[in-house]
């Protein structure tokens, strides 16, 4: 989970380390590993438990990991030396305290780039430091390099909720090599496979990141290879989703009432057409900018259908004050400011916003996008008897609408009146 990846990390290290243990760290005392079974927390379990360390390795699931995963990284944490193994499920809890509100507030970073794997490893980090404070650890470790944003996520998380817990980072402090750390490890029999990929992924529920690759020329983008989702779909298909009070209640008329099936639902719906491709080059926490590749059909569709129907339920102000506050959410979430005092109550006006979004979203599938249709809601506001836009009034007269655009007019009549030299522009 400090990793970018399980498979190979967007940015290889060439400095050299001595990847052997500190001696006289850690004997008797607990540390708990955030564990995602990739390289570097593979190589971190292996040298604090041969350091003398207790190590407990857990695995936080946002919902990025399969049952098959799980149980390979379990088998191989006590392969490595774990004392325990655990998996921390927080994919509810993920939903219920991130995603909805991301839902709500129509979240995109830069309008581009759903907050996918950044998102969780804020979840992941609170899952982690709780478990640490349950079973009285002495130090927490995670893989995190220096030179990403995934570092702060967990450092800043652990200094917050398990402040008197020490933090390890042991691929950061000794700035280690993937070669190091595959030596290292088939040296003490651990054999697995960690070779170099062109490509590596984060896949979560939210979305899968792409780093590498082509990724890192600027002129490039990313080839049909380096997706993990392809079409199988080429027939055009509509999709429905049905929301009440801002939340999915149902898909093509089949009723959810577990919001992350909802969501996986539509992502093998929209994945078919490899819908939710893009590429994302925005500023990272630390400063530098960064390039990223991704797919989130799901987080594409369900914003998308969402926004559709918020145009027709809420009014000018409420969208406008809305954006204004969801952009801010997006930001705070991304840059690991979760536990801000402000975002409880950012979220309670994005609550707030939804009690009238209801309703059903309707889209155009096709490969590789999709375009919005319409939307059928009883809260639809263009039902308004006063009038239909272009078409007939039936709310006011001929003489109100001239009497209005008189008045409305009035800031600018007077203004020109004098200044009238500034109506022909340059």
């Amino acid at each position: 989970m400090g990793e970018h990846s399980t498979k190979s990390p967007c940015l290889v290290k060439e400095q050299v380390a001595s990847p052997l243990p500190r001696e006289g760290k850690g004997v008797g005392q607990r540390v708990v590993v955030a564990f995602s079974g990739g390289l570097d927390t593979s190589y971190t379990v292996m040298i604090l438990s041969q350091e003398g360390w207790e190590v407990y390795a857990a695995c936080a699931n946002t919902g990025g990991f399969s049952d098959e995963q799980l149980k390979t990284n379990e088998a191989n944490a006590y392969k490595l030396g774990a004392k325990h193994y655990v998996t921390l499920d927080v994919t509810q809890e993920y939903y219920e305290k991130s995603l909805k509100y991301m839902i709500f507030g129509n979240v995109m970073r830069n309008n581009c780039y759903p907050i996918s794997v950044s998102s969780e490893r804020i979840f992941q980090a609170i899952a982690i430091a709780r478990y640490a404070n349950e079973i009285g650890a002495d130090a927490i470790a995670h893989g995190s390099t220096g030179a990403g944003n995934d570092q702060i996520r967990f450092d800043m998380t652990f200094l917050v909720m398990a402040p008197n817990v020490e933090i390890i980072t042991l691929t950061r402090d000794k700035a280690l090599s993937r070669k190091e750390e595959v030596d290292y490890l088939n040296a003490h029999g651990f054999a697995a496979d960690f070779a170099k990929l062109k490509y590596s992924y984060n896949v979560g529920i939210w979305g899968t990141s792409i780093c590498g690759g082509e990724l890192l020329d600027p002129t490039q983008g990313l080839p049909e290879e380096a997706y993990l989702k392809h079409v199988t779909k080429k027939e055009e298909s509509l999709l429905k989703i049905t929301f009440e009070k801002g939340e999915i209640v149902a898909v093509n008329d089949e009723k959810f009432d577990d919001k992350i099936a909802a969501i996986q639902r539509i992502e093998a719906l929209g994945g078919a057409y490899a819908i939710g491709r893009d590429c994302n080059v925005g500023d990272t926490i630390i400063g530098i900018k960064g390039r990223v590749g991704f797919e989130a059909a799901a987080p594409k569709l369900i914003i998308e259908a969402h926004r559709l129907l918020e145009k027709s339920t809420l009014s000018k102000w409420q969208q406008y004050w809305k954006d204004q506050v969801a952009n801010w959410y997006g930001m705070f979430l991304h840059e690991s400011q979760y536990l801000e005092p402000v975002m409880p109550d950012i979220e309670a006006m994005l609550t707030s916003s939804q009690r009238n979004v209801n309703g059903t979203a309707i889209l155009r599938l096709r490969p590789f996008g999709f375009q919005t249709v319409g939307i059928d809601s009883a809260d639809d506001l263009t039902k308004s008897k006063l009038g239909e836009y272009g078409e007939m009034q039936h709310g006011w007269t001929a003489e109100d609408a001239k009497g209005f655009i008189k008045v409305s007019s009035t800031p600018l009549r007077v203004y020109y009146g004098m200044h009238p030299e500034e109506l022909s522009r340059p």
